[in-house]
C-alpha cells in the first residue's frame, strides 16, 4: 500500500477555492498513467483513460480535493486573525487547535481559541456555553505584524500530522483525499488490463461548499456511469446505537445506496455487489440520512447518469482524527480495480 502518498496527500494544505497545492502534488504522480490530463476553468484536474474501441461506456469517478478549512475575513489592529468557514465544523472539535495560514508570502504556523475568559476566570456558567465558529481567532504571535504578511481571502487549516496507529491512519483531510488516493491507486492498479471503458478519474474542487466542481466536471463528461468516491460515517464507538453505526471499521468497502444527495442506481449495487462477492472483498451497504458527495452530481448532469458511491468508513469525521482502518482502504482499492477491469475489450 502506497502510505506514502496517503501521507502526502493528507498533508497538504488546500480548501475549497485553494485545492492548488493538492492538484499539483496529484499531476507529479499521475504523469503516464493517463491518456489525456487537463485542468477546467473550475480547478479540477481530469484524466482520461482511452477505450480500445469507440462507443465504450463512459465511468466517471469523483474524487473531490478539497478539505474542511477556513478564509481570513478579517485582521484585527492587534493582529488577531478572524476567519470564515468553508465547510462544516463542529465548534466543539475547534479548542485550541493548531493552524496553518497559508498566504502568498509563505504558511505560518498558528494556534486557535475562541473569544472570551480562560477557565481561572470564568464563571462555571461560562465553560457550559460552546462558542460559535464565528468567535474562534488565530493568534501567529507575531502581534501587528500579522497584518504585514496575512490578507482577506488567504486559506487556514488545521495543523495535525498524519499518522499510523496500529491497523489505522489517522489525519485530518482523510475526506476526502482517501479518494485522491484511490483515483490514482486504481488507476495504477489496473496496470495492462483490458480497456472496455473509457475511464474518467476526475479530482474535483469545492465538494464540501455544495459539489461545485463535480457539478461542472460532469457536465463536461456526459458519464453514462458516475461513481461518488468519499469517505462515510464509522459511528462504531460508544455512545452509539447500533442503527446510527453506518460501518463498522474492517468489515471492508461501503457500498454506498443513499444519502440527502442522491439514491444509487440498483443495477449497480448489484453489479458492484456481485463483482465485490466473485472477488471475496469485503463490503458493506451504506445509507445517510444527510449529507451529501460527488456521485450526486454526476447522476444529475446533463440528461443523467447512473450512478453509485464507494465509500471508506470514517471515525470522528471533519475532526484532526479522522480514522480508518487499513483493510477498509485496500477493499475500496480493490473494488474499483475489479469493476473497471471489467469492462470487455
Amino acid at each position: 500500500m502506497n502510505t506514502d502518498l496517503l501521507k502526502r496527500l493528507c498533508e497538504t494544505p488546500g480548501v475549497p477555492g485553494n485545492e492548488h497545492r493538492v492538484r499539483d502534488l496529484i499531476m507529479s504522480e499521475i504523469d503516464g498513467l493517463f491518456d489525456e490530463v487537463s485542468v477546467d476553468p473550475m480547478g479540477s484536474l481530469h484524466g482520461v483513460r482511452k477505450a480500445s474501441k469507440d462507443g465504450a461506456p463512459k465511468v466517471m469517478l469523483l474524487c473531490h480535493m478539497d478539505e474542511i478549512g477556513f478564509l481570513v475575513s478579517h485582521i484585527d489592529k492587534k493582529g488577531f486573525i478572524y476567519v470564515q468557514p468553508v465547510g462544516g465544523f463542529d465548534p466543539r472539535n475547534l479548542f485550541s487547535r493548531r493552524v496553518l495560514v497559508c498566504t502568498d508570502d509563505g504558511d505560518f504556523k498558528g494556534v486557535m481559541n475562541p473569544g472570551g475568559k480562560p477557565v481561572h476566570i470564568s464563571k462555571p456558567e461560562d465553560r457550559k456555553k460552546v462558542p460559535d465558529v464565528g468567535e474562534f481567532f488565530v493568534d501567529l504571535g507575531m502581534g501587528k505584524a500579522a497584518q504585514d504578511h496575512v490578507r482577506i481571502g488567504d486559506f487556514v487549516v488545521m495543523d495535525e500530522p498524519f499518522l499510523e496507529m496500529g491497523d489505522k491512519f489517522v489525519s485530518k483531510a482523510l475526506d476526502n483525499r482517501i479518494a485522491c488516493w484511490l483515483g490514482i491507486e486504481a488507476i495504477r492498479g489496473l496496470k495492462k488490463k483490458g480497456r472496455g471503458a473509457e475511464i474518467h478519474v476526475v479530482f474535483t474542487t469545492q465538494e464540501e461548499v455544495g459539489l461545485r466542481g463535480a457539478r461542472t466536471s460532469a457536465f463536461k463528461v456526459k458519464p453514462d456511469i458516475g461513481i461518488g468516491i468519499d469517505v462515510t460515517l464509522s459511528c462504531d464507538t460508544p455512545g452509539i446505537p447500533d442503527k446510527d453505526v453506518t460501518t463498522t471499521q474492517g468489515d471492508g468497502f461501503g457500498l454506498h445506496i443513499r444519502d440527502s444527495s442522491f439514491i444509487a442506481d440498483r443495477d449497480l449495487v448489484r453489479d458492484f455487489a456481485a463483482v465485490a462477492e466473485k472477488n471475496k472483498i469485503p463490503y458493506q451497504r451504506t445509507m445517510l440520512a444527510a449529507g451529501g458527495q460527488d456521485g450526486a452530481a454526476a447522476q444529475q448532469a446533463a440528461a443523467g447518469a447512473r450512478a453509485i458511491g464507494i465509500t471508506v468508513g470514517t471515525r470522528y469525521i471533519h475532526t484532526v482524527t479522522e480514522m480508518v482502518a487499513k483493510s477498509d482502504l485496500k477493499a475500496a482499492q480493490d473494488i474499483l480495480v475489479a469493476y473497471l477491469g471489467g469492462f470487455k475489450a
